[in-house]
């Protein structure tokens, strides 16, 4: 008897053994489609992003740049309410504006779920960020290339185009690349409204599946598509700077 239960332990011990390494071993020809998947919906979500959230950040930190006092558009209302709109939106952590603009995002995408919404937030959220560190870079400008411009007859827009976005492009590249990293790092967290990508990918099949291979092969993914950018952002900033 003492025989039988010992080798019903050790069939038992086996038998959890094998369905723990079963779990453990992610089965790759079933995740592998999925995997590519996910890797282009990062991808496709950071990109429009970037661009979304790039261009109206851009704008909205120049904004801030030439209304502030002593700017080519200096008006201290303007700059006042965008300066405490920035900070106000600025500082909320990105998942929690997941749930705080919910009705912004149902109003205007039609669904608070999916790859469209977490976009949509994803834009807000990286535009505040991208004017703040436009705003920085822009500051930092020799006020003097400014005036050159100014007394030569450059219109506020030819100011603007010619001079300040030109005299900081590099360190501005390098601002972008920041956030480009901080976009990707949202992107995984767009995971838990069904946003896709590779975070979702390491929730659902690896978190959730307690298989952490999956998640450690997810993490390696993003892991190398922001060391390729910030590779490449100090690349190209560098070759700006020294022209």
């Amino acid at each position: 008897m003492t025989f039988s239960l010992q080798a019903l332990g050790a069939t038992t011990t086996a038998i959890s053994d094998h369905a723990n390494t079963a779990v453990l071993a992610a089965d790759w020809d079933r995740l592998g489609p999925t995997f590519g998947t996910a890797i282009v919906d990062t991808l496709i979500m950071v990109s429009v992003t970037l661009v979304v959230g790039g261009l109206l950040g851009l704008c909205l930190g120049v904004l801030l740049y030439t209304s502030r006092a002593g700017g080519i558009l200096q008006n201290k209302a303007l700059y006042t309410f965008l300066n405490l709109l920035v900070n106000f939106v600025r500082p909320i952590p990105f998942i929690i504006m997941i749930t705080a603009f919910g009705p912004l995002t149902l109003a205007v995408v039609g669904t608070t779920i999916g790859r469209e919404a977490a976009m949509f937030i994803m834009s807000i959220a990286a535009t505040f960020g991208v004017a703040r560190i436009v705003e920085q870079n822009l500051v930092s400008i020799d006020p003097g290339v400014i005036e050159a411009a100014r007394s030569m007859g450059a219109n506020p827009w030819q100011i603007i185009t010619t001079v300040i976005i030109p005299e900081a492009l590099g360190p501005l590249v390098l601002g972008y690349t920041f956030i480009f990293i901080a976009i990707v790092d949202m992107s995984a967290m767009a995971g838990y409204i069904g946003g896709g990508g590779l975070g979702d990918f390491a929730i659902v099949y690896g978190y959730r599946a307690y298989d952490w291979q999956v998640t450690y092969v997810a993490t390696f993914a993003i892991i190398i598509i922001v060391q390729v950018a910030q590779l490449f952002g100090n690349w190209l900033s560098k070759k700006i700077m020294r022209r």
